[in-house]
């Protein structure tokens, strides 16, 4: 990397890297709080995830090597969001999933670091989940990186 492509980055960084997650929570979604609400509903770490975009540790969601037969759902507000049939061991540290169920999350770009990536948020709540990857296993070929502070594992 020269020094060109370091300034443009470091530029980048700042011009998007301020953008927090009240973006993707600025749309019109069926469940809404006040930020009151979330804040007492929720852990400070799981409103970091979930309202702010932040990310969980890798390795201390204990989801992640959680291979019993269920659904996952929002912990913002209880949407059935990821089958355990779609779930698998993809060495991250973070519950992954290929598929989310029909109708469940949208995806918008992250531009918080140096590269977009993009960003998985509940349907329903607005909820930050998580980011979606093109190095998953078939069929889709998508591995949906979940944080497990924004889940809540239902058993079938």
């Amino acid at each position: 990397m020269n020094r060109r492509e370091a300034l443009l980055g470091t530029s980048a960084f700042a011009v998007f890297g301020g953008l927090s997650g009240t973006t993707a929570l600025a749309a019109n979604f069926e469940i809404t709080r006040t930020d009151a609400e979330w804040r007492a509903m929720l852990t400070p770490l799981q409103y970091k995830v979930m309202r702010q975009e932040g990310t969980e540790r890798a390795g201390s969601s204990p989801l992640d090597k959680n291979y019993s037969d269920g659904i996952y759902h929002c912990r913002g507000c209880d949407l059935a969001i990821y089958s355990s049939k779609h779930k698998y061991d993809s060495g991250t540290g973070w519950p992954s999933f290929y598929k989310s169920l029909a109708n469940a999350v949208r995806t918008k770009p992250d531009r918080k670091l140096l590269r977009v990536r993009t960003e998985v948020h509940c349907r329903r709540c607005g909820s930050h989940l998580g980011h979606v990857f093109d190095d998953g296993p078939q069929p889709t070929g998508k591995r949906h990186c979940l944080n497990g502070v924004s889940l809540v594992f239902r058993s079938a």
